[in-house]
């Protein structure tokens, strides 16, 4: 008989608020004002946060980056430069090339993914990596 579901891990509220406050005390130890978004592995938002002096136009880029790390399942910032506008285009500017969306990986499977946005590209890794470190996820450079 042929499998038809197989098991699979499922991030939670729980652990998208802890990754989500993880994140945010990094930003804090930096002194950047984030913007961070965590989605499912659908790309599905599961926590959002705005922190007082992130940019405005970076919840639209965080939560890109998010779901371009869940669709794509790898870091985001490692799109070919040839493809990178026209995959934007195509999805009506969802997929972005920044840095600082990163996959949430646990035990090998995709749960889902972060992005966060507001400071350099570096920061928002780094902030994204705290998150991750806190519920045990494959963490990215």
């Amino acid at each position: 008989m042929p499998a038809y579901t197989e098991p699979s891990l499922k991030l939670t509220a729980e652990g998208a608020k802890t990754l989500l406050a993880a994140a945010e005390a990094r930003a804090r130890e930096i002194g950047v004002g984030q913007n961070i978004a965590v989605v499912d592995a659908g790309g599905m938002m599961l926590a959002f946060l705005r922190m007082d002096g992130a940019k405005n136009l970076s919840i639209l880029s965080a939560t890109a980056k998010a779901e371009t790390a869940a669709s794509q399942r790898q870091p985001t910032g490692r799109i070919a430069a040839e493809t990178e506008v026209k995959m934007a285009l195509a999805t009506g500017t969802r997929v972005t090339n920044l840095p600082g969306g990163l996959p949430i990986i646990i035990d090998g499977q995709l749960v889902g993914a972060v992005g966060v946005g507001s400071g350099t590209g570096a920061q928002d890794v780094d902030c994204a990596n705290a998150g991750l470190r806190a519920i045990g996820a494959q963490t990215f450079e």
